[in-house]
Formats: C-alpha cells, structure tokens, sequence
C-alpha cells in the first residue's frame, strides 16, 4: 500500500462516488431525494449578471451555495427577492430545512434577518480577524 499526492478530477469523482455510497446505505428510504442543483440569476437588459444564488437540494434539505449581488445593487432587495426565490422552490420541493455558510466579512447579519439562525462559528477563521458562520432555517 502507497499513498501519493495527486489531484485529477476522475479520482475525486470515485471518492465522491463511494461516500455518497455508503451514505445512502445508512439513510433510510424515505429521506432520500434525488439530488437538484438550483440556480437563480439576475441579470440587466443586456443579459449580463448582476447576482444570483445557487444551491443543491439532496436529503429534504436545501444547502445555499453561494449568493452575490453586484455592489452597485446591493441595499435595494435584490439579494432578499433572491433568497426569497430560492427558499420558494426548497418548500416547493418539500424541503424541511435550508443550511448554508458565510464569513463576518460577507453577510451573516443578513440571513439572520430572514430568519435564518447560527448553529455554528469557526473563531480566526481565515484569519484572526474573521469567523466562519454555519446558519440555519427551518421550513417545516
């Protein structure tokens, strides 16, 4: 036996494989839910984008990727319709919990607003001056 250091996507494509594997192995039947990615953009009249939000829904839950408004919109509501939108298709979906991450530095204040609560901080993270967030909401 050997361990090296490599990185080639078809590899991490069997590891993500397998653990997905014996997940599914230890759930039960009916909390399974295939697997959705979600995406909604916002874009000007010239079809460039200007925000948008993306998740993936697996196990009736929906986990928020990434969200970002362009900074010349930001405090006008784009970023709330966007959540707003995504939440929408989570309980559409019969989703009974959305989970996602920030850091201090990107808008923790913001998903709190919106109901969402902190179940976890990572101190000093990616620096002293910096803490990672893991919020919350639940749908049902």
């Amino acid at each position: 036996m050997q361990i090296n250091q490599q990185w080639n996507q078809e590899d991490s494509d069997y590891i993500r494989k397998k653990v997905i594997k014996h997940n599914l192995s230890k759930i039960p039947d009916e909390v399974k839910h295939p697997v959705k990615n979600i995406s909604f953009m916002l874009r000007n009249e010239e079809e460039e984008i200007l925000g948008g939000i993306t998740g993936t829904i697996f196990w009736y839950h929906l986990h928020i990727d990434f969200l970002w408004v362009d900074e010349s919109l930001r405090g006008k509501g784009y970023g709330k319709k966007l959540l707003d939108q995504i939440e929408k298709t989570a309980r559409e979906n019969n989703c009974k919990l959305i989970q996602l991450d920030t850091f201090s530095f990107q808008a923790p204040d913001f998903y709190q607003k919106y109901g969402y609560q902190i179940v976890g901080i990572i101190e000093e993270h990616p620096t002293k001056d910096f803490q990672q967030y893991y919020l919350e909401k639940r749908l049902f």
